[in-house]
């Protein structure tokens, strides 16, 4: 089993940005599994798959379906889907169909295979408490609502999908009310995982601050 470095947090918290550089600087591998969800909810609803759809039928929508990362890309049974699974609606269903046992359960074990024949650096919703829970270091990034709509709206903005602040905004409180309050591998803090506030530190700031944790122990960063 490898080393893994589980980082945790709410939409726009910047972990998917974070996660890939601190992996390419020690030289772990990255897992998305932000694009994990989103392919699993990207061929849902080509197959018509509804937030009301009973478990049975999603099972079978995925059974056989293959979801894995190649050379940076995301694949879904072979198609590169890495454009199309960066939408506001493919990040809604995400979502959305995360919170069915049924899609974690597909997902989990792929997940937990990755780490075993290579360090990783995994981040998501529940990679500190559900996935990795014996992760070698933890970290959970957070930010201001504002902060976190605002990150969204500009990354969207540079992919040229056309939305608003107030849509942005929108889809994060509807995001974090959804994966905190599910079931199923809510969205929570682990006890032993450092959180880091990143609404107003710059990118380098939160590298550095994760850097140093894991160079001296995995203590509470202020």
């Amino acid at each position: 089993m490898g080393k893994v470095i589980a980082i945790d947090g709410p939409s726009g918290a910047g972990k998917s940005t974070v996660s890939k550089l601190i992996a390419e600087r020690l030289g772990f591998e990255f897992l998305d599994t932000g694009a994990l969800y989103r392919a699993a909810a990207l061929h849902l609803r080509r197959m018509n798959m509804l937030d009301e759809s009973p478990d049975a039928d999603i099972s079978r929508v995925l059974d056989g379906v293959v979801i894995n990362f190649k050379n940076g890309k995301v694949f879904l049974n072979d198609e590169d889907v890495s454009e199309a699974i960066r939408t506001t609606e493919a990040g809604h269903y995400a979502s959305v169909f995360s919170a069915r046992k049924v899609v974690r359960d597909f997902l989990l074990h792929s997940q937990q295979d990755m780490a075993i024949n290579n360090n990783i650096v995994a981040e998501g919703r529940d990679m500190t408490t559900v996935v990795f829970p014996n992760a070698w270091k933890k970290f959970f990034l957070d930010a201001s609502e504002e902060g976190r709509a605002k990150r969204r709206y500009l990354q969207l903005k540079e992919k040229g999908v056309n939305v608003t602040m107030e849509e942005a905004l929108r889809d994060v409180r509807e995001r974090d009310e959804r994966d905190s309050s599910r079931d199923i591998a809510p969205l929570r803090r682990a006890d032993d995982a450092s959180y880091i506030d990143t609404t107003h530190l710059g990118l380098e700031e939160v590298i550095n601050k994760i850097l140093e944790a894991i160079g001296g122990g995995c203590q509470p960063i202020a």
